[in-house]
């Protein structure tokens, strides 16, 4: 198994030069369109070695499951509300409907019992709002224990599914502010403090994206501004790599990457990893290289239509314009034990429109792309 890994290290990774060579431009470009691809291979040829090294369980595969979990929240009865229907998903595969029936009875305790611990963690001004949002989760509730009982699948998920969306909501609520001080060497890039929503009309379709700033705010905040400068809009997808990666970014002509028109110069974005646990990310090192490929990003790759940054394999900073989807595909990649983890920032999550972006080829384009809703938490 080592000398398999190392035949395909130096195979794939022969591409990788440094960004600061100007005469390796061209082979620069190439990079970041297939180092992406390269570091999946080497993922795949050490999955299995690794394996005991990595996470384990049932890690989140719903890109709005892992977007609520990653809220900077601190209320356990919310908290406790939301696991207990999170945790039905992994139940019904198997019909096991007792063990539903628990975790439903779990929830409407919480909201029997705790209401008042819950409201606490919400500003005043959003009081009215959030005994609103938990009296509609109690009927939710109501209707999953009648539809549990019938054993009726269909409807526990449709009803599961619109109680987590308003608990996802009512978790919003409670963020007051932003919650740490992004390092002062990155205050000159732009910063999303907070969350917005992009939608993209692409030549097969729309999709929609959640970007996060809490997690990853520069690299986030950096997506951001593109957008609202229309960089990306009638820009092609360069790699579609079979059914794995789709990416974009590359501007026309020699440059790789933004070039700011006020400095003239290649915007680099660093690297930027939230580790669960920790209160703020740590930027430009890999949780490889930090020793932490033990522990587990806040925004993992586990969940189809994951949005990263594209880099240098040799700079973690050397970012700037190219990102990726990540086309989650579990047999190969199993969540949980994912190697590409720590190594690229994930910084957002299609969250509709998943049928499209399984369509899109390299032949095709981003008509336009614009930002919905958190255009007002950019910080330029």
């Amino acid at each position: 198994m080592q000398t398999g890994k190392n035949s395909i290290l130096s195979r794939c990774l022969g591409a990788v030069v440094s960004a600061g060579n100007p005469p390796t431009l061209r082979r620069w470009r190439h990079w970041l369109q297939t180092g992406v691809v390269a570091i999946l291979l080497v993922s795949l040829s050490a999955g299995l070695s690794a394996a005991t090294l990595l996470p384990s369980g049932n890690a989140i595969t719903d890109a709005q499951s892992i977007l609520r979990y990653a809220l900077p929240i601190d209320n356990k009865p919310v908290r406790d509300l939301q696991d207990s229907l999170e945790d039905i998903s992994n139940h019904l595969r198997g019909k096991q409907w007792s063990t539903i029936a628990n975790d439903v009875k779990k929830a409407a305790g919480i909201l029997k019992n705790k209401q008042a611990d819950i409201l606490k963690a919400v500003p005043a001004a959003q009081q009215a709002q959030a005994q609103t949002l938990l009296d509609e989760i109690g009927t939710s509730v109501a209707a999953l224990i009648i539809s549990t009982d019938a054993r009726d699948k269909p409807q526990v998920q449709a009803e599961r599914a619109e109680a987590l969306a308003k608990i996802g909501t009512l978790e919003a609520e409670m963020v007051t502010g932003f919650p740490y001080q992004v390092p002062a060497d990155y205050s000159d890039l732009p910063q999303l403090l907070g969350r917005a929503t992009i939608a993209l009309t692409t030549t097969k379709g729309d999709i929609n994206l959640t970007v996060d700033g809490y997690n990853a705010p520069v690299t986030a905040g950096n997506f951001v501004d593109l957008v609202n400068r229309g960089f990306y809009n009638d820009l092609a997808f360069t790699r579609a790599e079979n059914d794995y990666v789709l990416q974009i970014g590359d501007p026309p002509g020699d440059e790789v990457g933004f070039i700011d028109p006020k400095t003239k110069k290649y915007r680099a974005v660093p690297l930027e990893v939230m580790v669960k646990g920790d209160k703020e990310p740590m930027y430009g090192v890999t949780m490889e290289d930090a020793g932490r490929f033990r522990e587990e990003p806040v925004l993992p790759f586990s969940s189809y239509g994951a949005l990263a940054m594209a880099r240098p394999e040799n700079d973690p900073n050397g970012g700037s314009s190219q990102f990726f989807f990540f086309l989650f595909e579990p047999e190969l990649t199993p969540a949980g034990r994912n190697l590409l983890d720590g190594r690229y920032t994930v910084f957002g999550y299609v969250t509709s429109g998943q049928s499209v972006l399984g369509q899109l080829k390299a032949s095709d384009k981003i008509v336009s792309a614009k930002v919905i809703t958190g255009g007002d938490l950019l910080k330029a």
